[in-house]
Formats: structure tokens, C-alpha cells, sequence
């Protein structure tokens, strides 16, 4: 957008309806725009080929939210269960999720069981890992405890989102899965696997060693690589998924695990960083897409759009404090990039982290550019 164009002048422009332009980007009355931002158009487009779409849903996201977003989803990963160090399977614990199962049931979607090792502080928990994927008992109970929760409560299947994995538990963390996956197939139940975003097999760090690419492939049905939070809270002001580091972690994985196995993580968030930026006292506020081109709009600033990394981001300062700030977020631009990398290299689909907002070009882009397969 440049600065004085207006709704009307660009549906004229485009033939198409203002209304349609205000509905699918969600814009508020009265309707101004950001110089620089980004719109979605409505076009007569014939999808190519299909691909698999999941997001991750805490128990308590909005029921309007999680119906507007179903009709774009192939699956929806319920945000999540945990366990003890002896095995014994531990509920969500922001609330019931049995309205999220009725509600994706009932758009013909598959609930998907999310297990995470959130210890008592909310927080990744490697040591609960290691406890009971070393002991052959606590393994049998978890799994047990998996097969009768999801008969139960009508899941479809299970993902496994374990992130902290000492290297010393890779291998055990792999006979786990493959467990689980034998487990789920003897019930007619998919198994599914979030990875760190490795870009070779070598990588260092506490995020990448305890996953071994090759044999997770091997055993899961599918994967999901988190390729996200190379901007994160804690961290300097990045963008969030960057098309440039986003294309390694591909190329790599791709190398390891069958495409038509490989789901892309896709970001529906942003990022703002008061500045200046100080490591360990900086944290940045987490603001949803459309939150963004707000803050832009309210604080007249303009959007700008790396080439490089394929995303918006901009700078504005607070009127009354006078403190600087960036955001990096996402937008229709950065999203259509992530979409041509899935095409590009004949990927299974994609997964968002997380549908709790509602970012409707999104979607309207995606179901423009491809099928949804039901798997």
C-alpha cells in the first residue's frame, strides 16, 4: 500500500468488492491502511495439488476462531498432554478439551493427542524424557495409558513434541516412537513427530542432538519441523521464520526423510522488541498478524519487506515513553514464500503454531493455492 490509497481506490483498481477486501483482511472501521502493508485479493484460482494442513489448538481457543479456521484443516493437534516420571499420562491442564474434539469431528477433521515433558513449571523437561525412555516399565505404562486415552476421547492420532532431548537419549527417545508408532498402528491411529530445525546431521545444541531425522522419519507417519523462533522472546529482533534459513532446514531434512513425510512449520505470529534489544533483560511481546498492521497503522509506520528473509517487519516509538521498537510478523507475502517451498520440494503439507488467532488470508490463500487432503 502507498500512502493515500484507500479501499475503494483498490477494489476499483482490482474489480473487486470493498467488502470482500475489509471481510478477508480483517480490517477495522474505519478502514485505514498501512503504508506497506500487505492485502489479500480474492481471485478465481485453480489449486494444483493437495497437501495436509494442521495447527496446534490449546483446549480453551476461542470456539468462533477454531469454526472459522476447521474448513482449512486436515488435522488439529490438541495442545497437550504430559506425563509423570513413572509413565502415568497427565491431561491438559488449561482446560477440557472435549468441545475442540465434538467441533473438529464434526468438520470431518482428525483430532490429533499432542505429548509434550512439561514439567511442574510449564517447561520442557528433559529429565522427564530420560526417565521413561530408559525404562522399559514407565514406557509400557505411557503407552498403554496413549492407546486408552484416544479410544476414549476419539483421537485420531498422536504427535510427539519432545524438544530439549539430551544427546545421550537419542537413541532411546527413537525406540520410544517407534513403540508408540506400533502402538498407534495396531489401533488404526496416525503418529506423528515435531522436529527441532536441524539444517545438517552434525548440528550442535540441546535442541538438535537428541533427534535423529532419519530413524523419526523412518518411524512416524509424518514430521513436522518447527521452522519457526529463529526470532523468539528472549531473543534479538529476527524474523521469525526467514525464507532463506527456512530453505536450509528443508534441503537437509529432505535428505533424511521421504517429502511426501514432511510437513513445514508455518508461524501465525509476530514478534515486538522494545529497543534497544539487551540480552537477558529484553523480551519481546508476542502479537498476532493482524495485531501487527494495527500497531503500524496507530503508530503511522511504515511496513517494510526484507527480500532476503521474505517478511514484513517495521519500527515505531512510543509517543508518550519515546522507547523504539521492531516488530517482525507475518503476512501474505511471507506465507505465499513458505507455500512455494512446499511445492517446490513436493512436501506432505504444512502445520501452524498455533490456530488461536485468526489470520483469515491466510487461509484464503492457502485454500487458493491448494486442495486440502483429509488424512
Amino acid at each position: 500500500m502507498q500512502r493515500g490509497d484507500t479501499v475503494d481506490r483498490i477494489a476499483a483498481q482490482e474489480q473487486v468488492r470493498a467488502e470482500d477486501i475489509v471481510y478477508d483482511n480483517q480490517l477495522v472501521y474505519p478502514f485505514e491502511l498501512a503504508v506497506g502493508q500487505a492485502l489479500f485479493i480474492a481471485k478465481d484460482e485453480t489449486s494444483d495439488r493437495s497437501i495436509a494442513v494442521g495447527g496446534y489448538a490449546y483446549p480453551y481457543i476461542s470456539p468462533w476462531v477454531l469454526r472459522q479456521t476447521l474448513p482449512y484443516l486436515s488435522r488439529v493437534h490438541v495442545f497437550s498432554y504430559g506425563f509423570t516420571f513413572e509413565g502415568d499420562l497427565i491431561p491438559p491442564l488449561l482446560g477440557d478439551e472435549s468441545a475442540v474434539i465434538a467441533a473438529t469431528l464434526q468438520y470431518g477433521v482428525a483430532p490429533i493427542l499432542t505429548l509434550t515433558p512439561f514439567g511442574p513449571d510449564g517447561a520442557f523437561n528433559n529429565r522427564l524424557i530420560e526417565s521413561v525412555v530408559n525404562n522399559e516399565n514407565y514406557t509400557a505404562n505411557l503407552i498403554t495409558q496413549l492407546m486408552e486415552t484416544c479410544a476414549a476421547k476419539g483421537y485420531s492420532g498422536i504427535d510427539i513434541d519432545f524438544e530439549y532431548i539430551l544427546a545421550s537419549d537419542r537413541d532411546a527417545f527413537t525406540a520410544f516412537v517407534q513403540k508408540t508408532a506400533e502402538a498407534c498402528r495396531s489401533q488404526g491411529l496416525t503418529i506423528s513427530v515435531a522436529l527441532a530445525p536441524k539444517s545438517s546431521a552434525d548440528q550442535k545444541g540441546l535442541l538438535y542432538e537428541g533427534k535423529d531425522y532419519g530413524a523419526l522419519g523412518d518411524a512416524a507417519d509424518s514430521v513436522l519441523l518447527m521452522t519457526y523462533e529463529w526470532g523468539y522472546k528472549y531473543g534479538p529482533p529476527l524474523p521469525v521464520a526467514p525464507i532463506n534459513q527456512v530453505r536450509k532446514v528443508v534441503e537437509y531434512a529432505i535428505t533424511e526423510i521421504l517429502p511426501s513425510k514432511i510437513d513445514l512449520g508455518i508461524p501465525n505470529y509476530g514478534y515486538d522488541w522494545p529497543l534497544p534489544f539487551e540480552q537477558g533483560v529484553t523480551a519481546a511481546r508476542t502479537i498476532g498478524n493482524i495485531e501487527a498492521v494495527r500497531i503500524a497503522i496507530m503508530n503511522d509506520a511504515v511496513i517494510q519487506y526484507d527480500e532476503t528473509a521474505q517478511s514484513p517487519y517495521f519500527t515505531y516509538t512510543e509517543p508518550e515513553s519515546g522507547v523504539g521498537h521492531i516488530v517482525w510478523f507475518e503476512d501474505v507475502r511471507s506465507i505465499r514464500a513458505k507455500f512455494d517451498l512446499i511445492r517446490e520440494f513436493g512436501l506432505r503439507g504444512c502445520g501452524y503454531w498455533t490456530i488461536m488467532q485468526l489470520f483469515r488470508a491466510n487461509w484464503l490463500l492457502l485454500a487458493s493455492e491448494f486442495e486440502i487432503r483429509y488424512t
